[in-house]
């Protein structure tokens, strides 16, 4: 037994080991004085919404009319979104023909405070409950800010709903969303990652995901617009919502 624990003392009187120790020790000190020196935070304190969303000012949306507020019941999925910030308004644009495509509009916005990952995007989150995605794009919105263009990144994805209804079967339809993340628009979950990932400096991080789908039912049958009209569309709601957003309820 003696001898057991006498060859184990050696082994750690190696210098190999001895220099192993060291590097690590060191190595540990240098990223104490690194993350000290030049305010690196590891972990994100979180940082509230300036509003709540769902205080959003209904009247700064107009010519839009909010015709409907809808709320998750389901815990399950509230817990699976990851955030009890969020609304879920159904807009109508008056200014729109009765029977266009884009005359209503579900507007789904999420906030996360104090986040650690870029949850579901719809490209899965309607996957997963028994749709098809057959296409998708990364594109450039071009909306008109304090008078002059400015160009929001943003994602369009298009579905097929492969219902047993013959009327309904195969109908395509487009979601479009983009985040905000610390103070920048992103236009899909990978460039919003980055944005995350890339801020140790700062003490506070956040993300934002504005969601979107167009649709009519005026002619008693579900209509959806091409990529131009949802795209259009897009342009003249997000002209309206963003600088509201970043002047009433998204932190500084």
């Amino acid at each position: 037994m003696i001898q057991d624990m006498e060859s184990n003392i050696r082994t750690y009187l190696q210098p190999a080991f001895l220099i192993c120790i060291a590097v690590l020790a060191i190595s540990g000190s240098a990223m104490s004085i690194a993350i000290r020196r030049f305010n690196i935070y590891l972990k994100k304190e979180p940082i509230p919404l300036k509003k709540p969303l769902d205080l959003l000012n209904e009247n700064d949306l107009i010519p839009y009319k909010v015709i409907s507020k809808q709320k998750i019941e389901n815990e399950e999925i509230t817990k699976e979104l990851g955030t009890e910030d969020y609304i879920q308004w159904t807009l109508e644009d008056p200014n729109a023909k009765i029977d266009s495509p884009v005359r209503i509009c579900v507007l789904f916005i999420t906030y996360y405070e104090c986040p650690d990952r870029v949850p579901h995007v719809p490209d899965e989150c309607y996957v997963g409950v028994g749709n098809q995605r057959i296409g998708a794009d990364n594109l450039v919105f071009q909306i008109n800010k304090d008078g002059r263009e400015q160009e929001i990144p943003g994602r369009y994805v298009i579905f097929s709903n492969p219902t047993t209804d013959y009327w309904a079967a195969g109908t395509k339809f487009p979601v479009l969303y983009l985040f905000r993340v610390n103070g920048e628009y992103k236009g899909n979950r990978e460039s919003a990652r980055l944005a995350l990932n890339k801020n140790i400096r700062g003490k506070h991080s956040y993300f934002s995901k504005i969601e979107w789908k167009f649709f009519n039912t005026s002619l008693g049958t579900m209509v959806y617009p091409s990529k131009k009209e949802a795209i259009a569309a897009s342009e003249k709601i997000l002209t309206k919502l963003l600088p509201i957003l970043e002047r009433d309820h998204w932190p500084d």
